[in-house]
């Protein structure tokens, strides 16, 4: 299976919904959508009249679009002829609008982008367009940096600097974050927050806390008794630099750093059932509201309903949302609608990994390879990070770039960390490399020097261009040597920034679980590979998986809690991994494998 192009991954976004999951507002924002590039076009503006004013009816109206189509009664509301009907029709059938996709090829690329900045409607946008050729928001911040648009008929110099700075925000909005840049700067806001009285509790949420690899915002949620004042709180901490708006209940600021982070402030009495609606994905959310409505309930940020009666039956802690439905609470890096529910339902939930489970590390870079630190620092930064063990992992000696080691210096190493082990016991180090696979399969380390190690992890560092045969049998070549222990860092891929090698992944991990071969979630921040997906399918093959932090200084190893963040998200307990085994079980499970290599 290629990993790209034939994931397990069941991808419901390659149209504007799923059918299944649209809803009145989705339906809304379709019409609005093609009203916008109506106007955009300089359409006849009763026609763009028409399509908003229908959008407002489908959003106000309490009666379900869905139910309206499948009647044939989609004509009796008011504002949507056959013309409307029939593209609601399309999109609710399919969840796609081939008219939108008509209009959206027929304006410049980017326009749709340009239309979402603050300041710039349709008309400034095809006046833009027309005079300057600014069709997308990089091309109104570099005409705006250049003071080309000041000079246009209706502009000047101040409206000028509003559009840049919003077209800026938006950028900053648009641009992804690595989890383990934006969990930080959120616990750091957090930590602030909690120490002030006035709030009772605070919290992450979206997609921030189901710790997704990258996060699009920063939304925090508080519950206060004067959600005045936690607003006013919030907006006042020394890291904001601006306010971008503010209300009673929900305040955008932009950080020193430049990053936008929201924060919602709910009542104390709608904390759970507002932390529930703001961290589940939508398709998650939108399946427990059917159940919901399945058992005559209303569900919504401020508490779940009898629908009868109108009673408030629960919203004080999530629990309450989860029990209502008869399901057991589900943990927020599950939240996806991947068959958590059903699992819930059934009670069937796995007892998922913690970061207190790790035992050790199994990736680790010192000073005498591409590492900033002595074997001794790095064991003793391990140690107080609450580990018990760590293999020291550092490259072999194709990897010129790193200093990677040759066969002699790994045995100097070697002596080093016997005599370290004397001193820091019961604290362990064992000996390991990382080890190249080359691009026959090879491995850039001799049996017999391989043999001498505790631990070794293969991976790759070079011809990462391979066609997709070659570089899949360039790794099972590699993690089917009798020595290997680990295959790290599986695909390769730097996120954002590097895609996966073009591989068969999946007939790599079955060749990993028929040899014994851990996999690695590697905790690295642009790296988390496996991707969570891709774990849950290698724990399904059979695969023993172990998330390492990959670190190259003492301030990494607080990476793993991201690496274990991918395993939750990929179902994993702690007994799918190799280093939750405490030290004696670890050091059973490498002679364990010894045996069978020289069996």
């Amino acid at each position: 299976m290629d990993q790209r192009q034939a994931s397990p991954r069941q991808d419901l976004n390659d149209g504007i919904a799923p059918p299944r999951a649209i809803t009145n507002q989705a339906a809304a924002r379709l019409l609005d959508r093609i009203a916008q590039l109506l106007e955009a076009k300089g359409e006849n503006p009763y026609r763009v009249r028409a399509y908003r004013e229908a959008a407002a009816q489908i959003e106000a109206m309490q009666t379900n679009l869905r139910e309206l189509w499948q009647e044939g009664k989609l004509e009796t509301i008011p504002r949507v002829g056959p013309s409307i009907a029939a593209k609601l029709a399309e999109f609710l059938k399919t969840g796609r609008s081939s008219y939108l996709e008509e209009l959206q090829r027929s304006v410049p690329q980017g326009i749709e982008r340009l239309l979402e900045v603050p300041g710039i409607g349709p008309a400034r946008a095809r006046f833009l367009s027309e005079h300057l050729g600014i069709h997308t928001p990089e091309d109104l911040i570099e005409a705006a940096e250049a003071h080309r648009i000041r000079a246009l008929p209706g502009f000047g110099e101040r409206s000028e600097q509003r559009l840049l700075i919003e077209a800026r925000r938006w950028a900053q909005r648009e641009r992804r974050l690595l989890l383990g840049t934006a969990w930080p700067i959120a616990q750091e806001i957090i930590n602030l927050l909690k120490a002030d009285p006035a709030i009772e509790q605070v919290s992450m949420g979206g997609s921030l806390r189901r710790m997704r690899e990258t996060v699009g915002d920063v939304d925090l949620l508080a519950a206060a008794a004067v959600p005045e004042v936690a607003s006013l709180r919030f907006s006042q901490i020394p890291i904001v630099r601006e306010v971008l708006a503010s209300g009673p209940t929900k305040v955008s600021v932009l950080l020193e750093s430049g990053l936008q982070v929201d924060l919602r402030v709910v009542e104390p009495a709608s904390w759970g059932a507002a932390l529930q609606h703001f961290t589940g994905s939508k398709q998650h959310n939108i399946h427990l509201r059917d159940l919901a409505i399945g058992r005559g309930l209303k569900l919504n940020e401020y508490g779940i309903y009898d629908i009868a009666t109108g009673r408030r039956i629960g919203g004080e802690v999530e629990e309450d949302v989860y029990h209502a439905l008869e399901l057991d609470w589900i943990p927020p890096e599950l939240r996806e609608d991947r068959g958590e529910i059903q699992a819930a339902a059934e009670h069937t939930l796995p007892v998922l990994v913690e970061l207190s489970d790790l035992h050790g590390d199994l990736h680790v870079h010192t000073a005498w390879s591409d590492g900033s630190v002595s074997i001794e620092a790095m064991a003793v930064a391990a140690r107080e990070f609450g580990l018990d063990y760590i293999a020291v992992t550092d490259h072999s000696q194709s990897l010129a770039i790193a200093h990677g080691l040759n066969l002699v210096r790994y045995r100097e190493q070697r002596h080093e960390i016997d005599a370290l082990n004397q001193r820091l016991a019961p604290f362990r180090i064992f000996a390991g490399a990382e080890v190249d696979i080359l691009t026959d399969g090879s491995l850039d380390l001799p049996a017999d020097v391989a043999n001498e190690l505790d631990y070794v992890a293969v991976s790759i560092h070079s011809r990462f261009q391979m066609d997709r045969e070659q570089m899949t049998q360039r790794i099972i070549r590699g993690i089917s040597h009798p020595f290997v222990n680990t295959l790290s860092h599986p695909t390769g891929r730097i996120i954002d920034r590097r895609p996966g090698y073009d591989i068969d992944l999946e007939a790599i991990l079955r060749v990993a679980a028929r040899n014994g071969v851990a996999v690695e979630i590697n905790s690295a921040i642009d790296r988390l590979d496996l991707d969570d997906i891709w774990v849950r399918r290698a724990k399904e093959l059979g695969c023993r998986l172990v998330v390492n932090s990959d670190s190259h200084g003492p301030d990494q190893f607080t990476n793993l809690r991201f690496g274990v963040a991918v395993a939750r998200r990929g179902w994993l307990t702690s007994a799918d991994l190799v280093n939750t085994l405490p030290l004696e079980g670890f050091s059973s499970w490498l002679r364990q494998r010894k045996r069978q290599r020289t069996a």
